[in-house]
């Protein structure tokens, strides 16, 4: 599964992560590194499993906790409307 972004969200690099504008409702999340990560990743086309990979590289976290990671994210941005 690969992500995408709703037409009407922008982002926008921060210090520590990114910044999403629903460009409709004129609300911003805010991702940490790691979080910023997978969304791009996800959004060049790579899997759920490959943000996984990527995470359990990178940091000190099980392979459970980087799945239940990502699957929380992903599902936070489509519970949000700004992924599909």
């Amino acid at each position: 599964m690969s992500l995408e972004l709703r037409n009407h969200v922008t982002t926008a690099d921060a210090d520590d992560g990114v910044a999403l504008l629903d460009e409709i409702s004129g609300q911003y999340w805010q991702l940490n590194g790691s979080g910023a990560q997978v969304l791009r990743l996800m959004l060049d086309g790579a899997t759920q499993q490959d943000a996984v990979d990527l995470l359990t590289s990178r940091y000190r976290v099980t392979r459970e906790r980087a799945d239940e990671d990502v699957t929380l994210l992903i599902a936070s941005l489509q519970e949000a409307g700004l992924a599909q």
